[in-house]
């Protein structure tokens, strides 16, 4: 018989326009190899046009390395024809005219005189997500064997189903001693009796307790000591199977932080009610007695002068001068105490507003001169303390100044998280070795009889700025003077 016949025998029974409207390629193969027929699919597919197609044997359409054996195995098929898928249980591959291959299933049908029907069906994207596939599951099984926290799988029965290493090390169990066993008897009681209850409970009503939403309970080894746990429990169908995943974390330290910060913060409330004792006590039972040394100290200078000599007139100075520093250092330490303890309203403080307030109260001598950048920021913080903290500085500048003119700046940089405030002057300096000296509570450089001092100001103004989260340092240079630099946050400010 012809292949004209062949053509015409497959008209009456399946025409060539089904060849033709079939998204597979599809070839017909004679008895030698050679492709006789092809449809349009297989042009897109192998990128031959037809007429390169029939020129061609179906062996030039497979990778070199399998051609030698797809010759015997057409051999074969041809002494025992019929319908088949080729290559069970094997990966077939075809080639594409620029050389490329692609992974394919192909079926054979045979046809009269030993021609062949081929159908070829391109499965690069199946292949691709087979391998993709199979890479999430290697992925998957090695996060639950090396997963930190337990990972535990239950069926609809409450039977567990996996158990990942780390829940062996969590729980004591090897998994031939749970696996199969109900999950129950990982829990004391009496959680343990209420667990199957819950189980059918949600799988009749569908009310959830723990799914998806996630608690802390109570645990249980198999020594029996009980821990602290965070439970997450996701659902999943997997087939016609109903499944549980279990996601345990031991959180036994974090309790034990808990309970530790319970107990400084119950601590650090006692000591705070001592220091309000503390600052009662000071500012009633020492400053009263401090108030009463001095007045004599003044009525003794008033109206007993004539009868002192040079030096009683000096050592009353002097005592009048140490009862003054001893009332001012007593406020200091009140001061500083008070920062981070007793709080007070956060309002939207307009630091040109401060700085007018305190130069007001500073009163600086006209020989003096203070240049206060303008349009400085508003932050919101306690009004209090941003004065105290300006007040301090502008202070120590006007304190310490040793020149004829004085110069302070107060300057302003906007950064992106917080505000970089400076205050300068033209003063002394500082060496650098007392840079954290300075900020020490009662450190003081210059003599206390030649500059009224506490030594409490810098270190006050260190509170205040890390109370906010701040932070200050100093730059200067001996003879030329100082720059004192500090940050306060912009959030919430304008």
């Amino acid at each position: 018989m012809q292949f004209s016949n062949i053509i015409n025998g497959l008209e009456e029974k399946d025409p060539l326009w089904l060849l033709e409207s079939a998204a597979d390629a599809m070839l017909i193969i004679d008895s030698m190899g050679r492709i006789v027929q092809a449809n349009g699919a297989a042009e897109t597919l192998f990128g031959y046009a037809r007429a390169e197609l029939f020129a061609l044997s179906v062996e030039s359409l497979i990778p070199p390395r399998f051609r030698a054996t797809h010759a015997l195995q057409r051999q074969e098929y041809a002494a025992h024809p019929g319908s088949r898928v080729m290559g069970t249980g094997l990966e077939l591959y075809s080639l594409r005219k620029d050389g490329s291959e692609f992974a394919a299933d192909i079926s054979l049908s045979s046809l009269e005189d030993g021609y062949v029907l081929a159908t070829v069906h391109d499965i690069t994207r199946r292949k691709h997500a087979e391998e993709a596939l199979a890479e999430q599951g290697t992925r998957l099984a090695a996060i639950v064997e090396t997963a930190v926290d337990a990972i535990i799988t239950i069926n609809e029965r409450g039977t567990i189903d996996s158990f990942n290493p780390a829940a062996e090390r969590l729980f004591g169990y090897a998994p031939d001693d749970v696996l199969g066993k109900n999950i129950s008897l990982l829990m004391p009681s009496p959680y343990r009796e209420e667990h199957d209850g819950y189980l059918e409970h949600y799988l009749t009503t569908g009310e959830k307790r723990i799914i998806g939403l996630g608690r802390e309970v109570v645990a249980q080894r198999k020594d029996g000591s009980t821990f602290p746990i965070e439970l997450a429990v996701s659902e999943m169908h997997v087939g016609k199977r109903r499944l549980f995943t279990g996601l345990v974390h031991d959180i036994t330290l974090r309790k034990q932080v808990e309970e530790r910060q319970a107990q400084l913060i119950r601590e650090l409330e006692s000591a705070n009610e001592e220091l309000k004792n503390f600052a009662y006590v000071v500012s009633h039972d020492l400053k009263a007695p401090l108030r009463a040394i001095g007045s004599l100290a003044d009525w003794i200078s008033t109206d007993q002068a004539e009868k002192l000599d040079a030096d009683g007139k000096e050592h009353l100075r002097l005592l009048t001068q140490r009862v003054r520093r001893m009332d001012s250092l007593i406020d200091g330490i009140l001061e500083y105490s008070r920062v981070g303890r007793v709080r007070e309203a956060v309002v939207a403080v307009d630091v040109n507003e401060i700085i007018k307030e305190a130069l007001a109260m500073l009163a600086p001598s006209p020989h003096i001169r203070v240049e206060v950048a303008p349009d400085l920021p508003i932050i919101r913080a306690e009004r209090t303390r941003i004065l105290q903290l300006f007040q301090n500085l502008l202070s120590n500048a006007i304190k310490y100044l040793d020149k004829p003119a004085g110069l302070i700046r107060v300057g302003c940089v906007g950064h992106n998280q917080d505000w970089e405030f400076t205050v300068s002057d033209n003063g002394p300096g500082i060496e650098v070795r007392h840079f954290k000296r300075i900020f020490q509570l009662f450190q003081t450089l210059a003599p206390k009889d030649r500059i009224e001092s506490t030594g409490v100001g810098l270190s006050l103004v260190k509170k205040i700025v890390e109370m906010y989260g701040g932070r200050v340092w100093v730059e200067s240079q001996p003879g030329v003077g100082s720059t004192f630099f500090f940050t306060l946050p912009r959030s919430g400010a304008s």
